[in-house]
């Protein structure tokens, strides 16, 4: 089995753990939603490390950056005054930067690759 089809499946629970965390703080379920920030986040670091030498880690990373943005969106929300809730802009824009990172970084693979099959 190729290594990165079992990334994939990861990928996959991944999705459903976010979309169950996400459904919780839909329904305003306090406690399922915070206890789902952590499978979430443990995959989603998981699955860095097993692109870590791969250049899809940046869009992994960018994931993660979201992920945390977003879980902490929901925990001011659920737990404390929602007045700080713009400071989630910070992952956010740490996880634009990774996406920023990652087509600069395709592009030069590309470009790497266009010009050594023209030889």
């Amino acid at each position: 089995m190729n290594p990165f089809e079992k990334i994939r499946q990861y990928e996959n629970l991944h999705i459903i753990f976010w979309l169950f965390k996400d459904s919780c703080w839909m329904l305003e379920l306090k406690w399922m939603g915070a206890f789902m920030v952590l499978p979430t986040l443990f995959l989603c670091i998981w699955i860095i490390k097993k692109t870590f030498h791969t250049i899809e880690v940046y869009i992994n990373i960018a994931i993660l950056c979201w992920i945390c943005a977003n879980s902490y969106w929901m925990l001011v929300e659920f737990f404390a005054n929602s007045a700080h809730k713009h400071l989630a802009a910070i992952p956010f824009g740490l996880g634009f930067l990774f996406v920023l990172i990652y087509f600069i970084k395709y592009y030069q693979l590309y470009r790497k690759q266009k010009t050594e099959n023209n030889r």
